[in-house]
């Protein structure tokens, strides 16, 4: 049986926030000071990483010593030279001569219809670095509208305009010693359902009410054909960035398949995702205390990530014009 777990039952990983809330952007940092096997899994048809393809099994690179989630679409890439520096400030990374260089990985969401057109910097990112630190392992994670969060929004098929605010969610699972716990910065074009298939965040109606999401794209269809609009091909407007971390020992390919896996927590919880307008990217970040297998770990990482999308809507507050799940369920 599956036991609830938190990052506390991780202590390999040092996490934390660090947001402009006035902006509406922030970056949310995970480090392994020890270093740590990797991989990532991406879908969508826009997505911002950064040293992803140092994750491939095939590369050399063996050991990450950070992930970093941020905003900003591909300005946030910024935000990981900032954790780099405080890394290297910290004696963290390889020893090459004088200089010490850790491994930063990372992905940005595109939040800059949100707020103001400001995104994470390298400072920003030095700070979220900062507070990783700084935090207690004891002390919760918080969730909602911080870090990768602050700005996400969900339900975009009509436009902004019917959107609702989302954030950061959290959810962790153990089988014995075994731990895997999913955080997640939900900015979907989609909507988002719980377990039961109920839609609890996305594309407003014009009674205020959740929309179906086929229902909206009929409308969306409808009303660029009207206008004739072509495919439009600038920046991913959305995006939902995700990691999984595990005291699992196993390997970089291996945890890229697990990544793959946990996309499935993405299709059970957003409809739709994945599309030309996402980005949808999630991380597996193993530290290798205990021996498990793989598809153990997937399994336990996909059922955390379904309950980390759920609390990145349900945790998240009414923000930049954008109403939340709670402000529904408040008037229901």
């Amino acid at each position: 049986m599956f036991r609830p777990a938190t990052l506390a039952d991780l202590p390999a990983f040092r996490c934390g926030h660090a947001q402009d809330a006035q902006a509406g952007t922030g970056c949310t940092v995970f480090v392994a000071p020890q270093g740590a096997t990797c991989g990532v899994d991406v879908r969508g048809g826009g997505p911002a990483t950064r040293e992803t393809d140092l994750l491939r099994p095939e590369n050399m690179i063996e050991t990450v010593h950070a992930v970093v989630l941020s905003g900003g679409s591909a300005y946030g890439l910024a935000a990981s030279t900032g954790v780099m520096d405080e890394l290297a400030a910290r004696n963290i990374g390889f020893s090459v001569g004088e200089a010490r260089v850790p491994i930063v990985v990372g992905a940005c969401l595109f939040d800059l219809l949100v707020g103001k057109n400001a995104h994470p910097d390298a400072a920003l990112g030095r700070t979220a670095c900062a507070a990783a630190f700084d935090r207690s392992a004891a002390e919760p994670l918080a969730e909602g509208n911080v870090g990768a969060g602050c700005g996400a929004s969900v339900g975009k098929l009509l436009g902004p305009e019917q959107a609702m605010k989302s954030g950061v969610g959290i959810c962790g699972l153990r089988a014995g010693d075994l731990v895997a716990c999913a955080i997640v910065a939900v900015n979907a074009l989609g909507n988002v359902c719980d377990q039961s298939g109920k839609w609890i965040a996305g594309c407003r109606g014009a009674e205020g009410d959740i929309m179906a999401p086929l229902d909206a794209f009929a409308l969306m269809a409808a009303a660029q054909a009207a206008e004739g609009q072509a495919a439009q091909g600038g920046p991913c407007a959305n995006t939902t960035i995700g990691i999984v971390l595990t005291n699992a020992k196993i390997t970089k390919a291996q945890a890229t398949k697990v990544s793959s896996t946990v996309h499935d927590a993405y299709a059970r919880a957003i409809k739709p995702v994945h599309t030309s307008n996402d980005g949808d990217t999630v991380f597996t970040f193993a530290s290798g205390e205990i021996t498990a297998l793989p598809d153990t770990v997937a399994v336990l990482g996909t059922e955390a990530m379904q309950g980390a999308i759920v609390r990145a809507v349900q945790q998240a507050e009414a923000a930049y014009g954008l109403p939340a799940a709670r402000n529904l369920a408040q008037t229901r």
